[in-house]
């Protein structure tokens, strides 16, 4: 047997950084930053256990740009680095520093917010650059180092009279990045991945006005200030108690500076056991659309931006909210780019989703009229919880809401309890009725409402299979749109409407009738009703209309096409019935059956295109 170490060759470490180290080259300004920030976080802590004898002050990071030099700098005030130590964290690849100093005081910097992960930050710094120079001096009373390296594994390092402390990182930009040349583009970034980092990131000056005096006495002052980037204090990293609700709306018009609509409520997470994580989310309206913009929530990693794509960490219901994520405890690679599946990461997920459970349960019990008002906005999103996450499903039955077609709203208990006493079929099924559009359903819903019957307005996307989950948690129950035919179950438990037809006058009237319908749509019913009812009626089998609709929304494909199947409902108590049962002419009799299955289906939204056109044109000839 052979044993030995797996050499890797330092001479193509190099080209491979620059290739595959991270996915976006733009990520070198964040990585720098990102060890700027920790140098001094480094020098705070160690001051305020006094191991470092310095006045820590007000320490800025600089990003200067020199384009005719082709040069950027990036300076801290930080702890900086001996020349020994510039030996060991710079020379030796994929050794972190950060993690060194956090492994020595683990009891004591746990909570400094000091970000490093892997030594091999600072070599994206080789993505954009042919050369990159380090002048250091650390805090402790030693010589500065100066440090140079051209992308190729040979360096220089030298003593170096630097006079101030920290670490000034000099990136010589190559001719295949001179993009990062236009202090635009720097900016660019500095926003996108930096906006909230702990220390004040400067770049350069910029000029602002403001007012003195009053009246005529009123005069313009212009003042240089620094230009600093970021905001190191972002709201969710204080404690709720010190936010009012302007501050929140703040910070999301921070986030969101396009966004003109105020979010409707957000819900602040913050724990620190059994893992790290802190965050603002916002419930933005939504309403019924289910292709709003998803990966609006932002995941950052101690104040540092890594993405907004955070499938995996937030469930995906709540993937239409807006805000931020910022854990220390979700793994990522050595891009930070991409997440890794593991324990952590879906019990940080468990988390968000019964943070939000409690917080809407909250702010339905403290105040059900505001809660109702905000529904319409909101019910995509909990009922695709709903669908998605069983522990949710489970809490959401605490204040779910399902509004009726008069603007009442009912949570499924108090639904149960209002129609128990007249909405149950032959088996005691309570029968809950709906409609999912109250305009094209309005006959329907007249009839229904007519006979005292509750029905409920269900018009989301998702309804569908929202329905198919709910009757599968209550047996006793199950759901029919007003224009379905089990209405029809509901409707012959009352006092059955004496028909006004013999059985020999029936017989011969279905026939007549079945003639003119397509049968490969419809199935014909004579019924008995009310004589103003409607003389035909369409219905849809419940089972079938739902399976179509929810095939419709990405569900029920293992069912295969369903075909358009109607049921037709002829009231042989309406007058019309009974002449066309009594017309002699057959031209006639077809006409009022043609008629009156042309109303019917127009009041269904199914008269269309051809048809539709037949029937203005025939309704005109029957006036005429």
């Amino acid at each position: 047997m052979t044993k030995g170490k797996i050499n890797v060759s330092v001479e193509n470490i190099f080209p491979l950084i620059k290739k595959f180290l991270y996915s976006d080259h733009e990520i070198f300004l964040r990585e720098l930053i990102s060890n700027a920030t920790d140098a001094t976080l480094k020098l705070k802590h160690l001051s305020n256990f006094g191991e470092a004898k310095v006045e820590y002050g007000n320490p800025l990071i600089d990003v200067k740009v020199d384009k005719k030099g082709k040069k950027i700098h990036i300076i801290d005030q930080g702890v900086g680095m001996t020349h020994e130590e510039v030996g060991k964290y710079i020379n030796e690849v994929a050794f972190s520093g950060a993690e060194e100093f956090l492994e020595k005081y683990k009891d004591s910097a746990k909570d400094s917010g000091i970000i490093g992960h892997f030594g091999l930050g600072f070599y994206s710094a080789f993505m954009v650059a042919e050369k990159v120079e380090i002048f250091t001096k650390s805090y402790k009373d030693e010589s500065g180092a100066h440090w140079s390296c051209d992308g190729s594994p040979s360096y220089s390092l030298e003593a170096f009279d630097k006079k101030e402390r920290g670490t000034e990182i000099v990136l010589h930009i190559a001719k295949d990045s001179k993009e990062f040349l236009e202090d635009a583009k720097i900016q660019e970034l500095l926003t996108k991945y930096n906006k909230f980092m702990p220390i004040p990131i400067r770049m350069g000056t910029k000029e602002i006005s403001r007012t003195e005096g009053e009246g005529e006495n009123t005069q313009e002052i212009k003042e240089t200030v620094d230009n600093i980037i970021n905001n190191p204090s972002p709201a969710w990293i204080k404690k709720p108690a010190d936010l009012e609700d302007q501050d929140y709306k703040d910070f999301y018009r921070e986030l969101y500076p396009s966004q003109f609509e105020e979010p409707l409520f957000n819900i602040h997470l913050n724990v620190d056991y059994p893992f790290n994580l802190t965050g603002v989310l916002y419930f933005p309206k939504i309403a019924n659309d289910l292709n709003v913009q998803r990966d609006r929530i932002q995941l950052y990693q101690n104040q540092v931006f890594v993405t907004d794509n955070v499938e995996g960490i937030v469930p995906e219901f709540l993937t239409m909210l807006r805000g931020v994520i910022d854990s220390p405890d979700i793994p990522l690679n050595v891009s930070r780019s991409y997440l890794q599946a593991d324990g952590a990461v879906k019990k940080i997920s468990s988390y968000i989703t019964r943070k939000v459970g409690d917080k809407l349960n909250s702010l339905f019990k403290n105040d059900r009229e505001a809660f109702e008002q905000k529904w319409n906005d909101i019910k995509v999103v909990i009922e695709y919880g709903m669908l998605s996450e069983e522990k949710f499903f489970d809490k959401a039955q605490k204040f779910a809401l399902y509004p009726t077609v008069d603007g009442n709203f009912h949570t499924f208990e108090e639904l149960k309890d209002k129609i128990a006493a007249n909405q149950t079929d032959k088996d005691d099924k309570l029968v809950v009725l709906y409609a999912s559009n109250k305009e094209e359903q309005h006959a329907y819903i007249q009839t229904a409402k007519e006979k005292g019957y509750e029905v409920l307005l269900l018009d989301s996307p998702i309804v569908g299979h929202l329905i198919q989950k709910l009757e599968t948690s209550n047996e006793k129950v199950s759901f029919a749109r007003v224009d379905a035919d089990h209405i029809d179950k509901l409707i012959q438990k009352e006092e059955e409407a004496i028909s006004k037809l013999t059985e020999e006058q029936k017989e011969a009237l279905k026939p007549i009738i079945e003639e003119v319908v397509p049968k490969e749509t419809y199935t014909v019913q004579l019924e008995a009703m009310n004589s103003q009812a409607s003389p035909f009626i369409i219905t849809q089998p419940e089972f079938m209309r739902r399976m179509k609709e929810m095939q419709q929304t990405g569900g029920g494909g293992m069912f295969g096409n369903f075909p358009e199947m109607y049921t037709l409902s002829v009231n042989v108590n309406h007058p019309l019935v009974g002449q066309i049962l009594g017309t002699k002419t057959k031209k006639k009799q077809e006409r009022l059956i043609r008629q009156s299955l042309d109303l019917a289906k127009l009041s269904q939204n199914l008269l269309k295109g051809e048809e539709l056109t037949s029937f203005v044109q025939r309704s005109f000839e029957m006036i005429k």
